[in-house]
């Protein structure tokens, strides 16, 4: 398994911070997708952008469609949703 270095939301300052602060408003806590991404703050709020945009964005799709794609890609690849 890869290690990859996390800062811990009581760690977290400026930029990294406040996406993290987002992060809780949006769900509640802080997540290990985002952690994994907390060296980088820049690409963890793209990520987070282009996530929003292709789960809540306009689409052909449901939101509960779409949820259910990303529980069945998850489930398919083992790891979790």
């Amino acid at each position: 398994m890869a290690w990859i270095k996390m800062i811990e939301p009581k760690e977290a300052t400026g930029e990294l911070k406040e996406e993290y602060e987002h992060g809780v408003r949006r769900a509640g806590k802080v997540f290990n997708i985002l952690k994994v991404q907390s060296l980088n703050p820049p690409v963890l709020r793209a990520s987070m952008q282009m996530y929003l945009a292709a789960m809540k964005g306009p689409s052909g799709l449901t939101r509960a469609e779409r949820e259910m794609l990303g529980t069945v890609v998850s489930w398919a690849n083992n790891c979790f949703y």
